[in-house]
């Protein structure tokens, strides 16, 4: 499918709204996940930003909901891309020492991504581009390599950061290795 050039699009993703029974948690949570800043709250309603729009994530609390099983159609995950590898791990330091623990991280080849969990099971992928170019990372995508693994390779963040910080160059630490003979992509998805 291609785009066409002439119809409008829009300029930028605004935010997301996540409803919950458990809003108290939730809003800590994705505070604190988020190093973002309330631009208001009250008994039901916190809308929440980390730059300069008026808020890009909102908690919506609604007690009588039930709890997802995990086995229903919805949103995955959102993404937030961090501007360097040393945020990245400033921000994984950050969250560790609040005891929040990523529950994925994967090298998915264009990205290295970091996956974490809030109390009602939705995820935010915090990542780093690890091509150059769009162009680069949009190559990819279409190569064989990414056909073959469309998941990506599972990494310790433990052994790749402090490789990292020990002087290892980063361009090395994640070059997406290719499937090893048995191994599916399956052997890297999330729990």
């Amino acid at each position: 499918m291609t785009v066409d050039e002439n119809l409008i699009t829009p300029s930028f993703f605004a935010h997301a709204v996540l409803k919950t029974s458990r809003f108290e948690e939730m809003v800590h949570h994705w505070t604190t996940i988020l190093n973002a800043n309330i631009a208001h709250q009250d008994a039901m309603f916190c809308f929440m930003t980390f730059d300069d729009e008026h808020h890009r994530l909102a908690i919506v609390g609604i007690p009588s909901l039930k709890d997802s099983d995990g086995q229903t159609a919805g949103l995955d995950h959102l993404a937030y891309t961090y501007a360097s590898i040393d945020d990245l791990i400033g921000t994984y330091d950050r969250l560790k020492e609040s005891g929040i623990l990523p529950v994925w991280c994967v090298n998915h080849g264009p990205t290295l991504s970091l996956y974490y969990k809030d109390p009602d099971g939705n995820k935010a992928e915090f990542q780093i581009d690890l091509f150059s170019s769009s162009k680069e990372a949009n190559d990819f995508l279409k190569s064989d390599a990414f056909g073959e693994n469309p998941v990506g390779i599972k990494f310790d963040p433990e052994e790749m950061f402090a490789r990292y910080k020990s002087g290892e160059p980063l361009e090395e630490l994640t070059v997406r290795r290719r499937l090893k003979e048995g191994e599916s992509f399956f052997d890297h998805l999330d729990a």
